[in-house]
């Protein structure tokens, strides 16, 4: 009964925590939702887009460390609890994607996810973030970042923990995250997906441009900027 409460009321506070969405809602204090602007996502990388480097680094930092937060705190409320750490970390990525006053329509979870990954491990955060840094450098498309690591992180999580069942809770994140992507996939193809240097190069109008020019061509009926 113990373990189930602890479940429970883990997935609840990870799921509330999970809503507190500041790049949605600083963009509505500017008087914009920040959904129909930029990238269509209220995350980090938008806020970067719509809002500057600043706001935008802000509600990156503010997304991972509401989740390294409500695990911890989840953690010291229930130190018997096996599944403290997944389903709170789990249930606050879900409140982050799929938050209910927002009509279920947040942000894609990489930066939650990141959180979740500092709660289990600081070092293994750093190590892998330098990683999905270089990798997102390399192809330069930071799409690539959530979908990589999200199918990642469990797996080395179950190596190194042995906490399997934990693990395969992660894979509802997974899930969730990938099918969150399936847009940015399509765009990978049709060559319409905003490169990664988009955020730093000073000839951005180039790069929409091109991204444009590419969606014309594909046919695609929607592009973000």
């Amino acid at each position: 009964m113990e373990i189930a409460i602890g479940i429970i009321v883990s997935a609840i506070a990870g799921y509330l925590v999970g809503c507190i969405n500041p790049s949605y809602i600083i963009a509505r204090l500017k008087g914009f939702d920040i959904r129909k602007l930029g990238s269509g996502n209220a995350g980090g990388s938008n806020a970067v887009i719509t809002m500057g480097k600043t706001i935008g680094v802000f509600c990156c930092l503010f997304d991972i460390f509401k989740c390294f937060a409500v695990i911890v705190l989840m953690r010291d409320f229930f130190p018997d609890n096996p599944f403290a750490y997944a389903v709170t970390g789990v249930a606050c990525i879900l409140g982050h994607m799929f938050p209910f006053y927002m009509g279920f329509k947040g942000g894609k979870g990489l930066a939650s996810f990141g959180g979740m990954m500092l709660a289990y491990d600081w070092k293994l955060f750093l190590l892998l973030f330098v990683i999905e840094v270089i990798l997102v450098v390399v192809v330069n498309y930071i799409c690539v970042a959530p979908i990589t690591i999200s199918i990642g992180y469990p797996i080395i999580y179950a190596v190194l923990s042995a906490d399997i069942a934990g693990a395969l809770i992660m894979g509802i994140a997974t899930i969730a995250m990938l099918c969150k992507h399936i847009e940015n996939i399509k765009r990978l193809k049709e060559g319409t997906e905003l490169r990664f240097s988009y955020f730093w190069k000073k000839d951005k109008e180039a790069e929409r441009a091109r991204v444009t020019e590419n969606a014309k061509k594909s046919g695609s009926k929607r592009v973000y900027f």
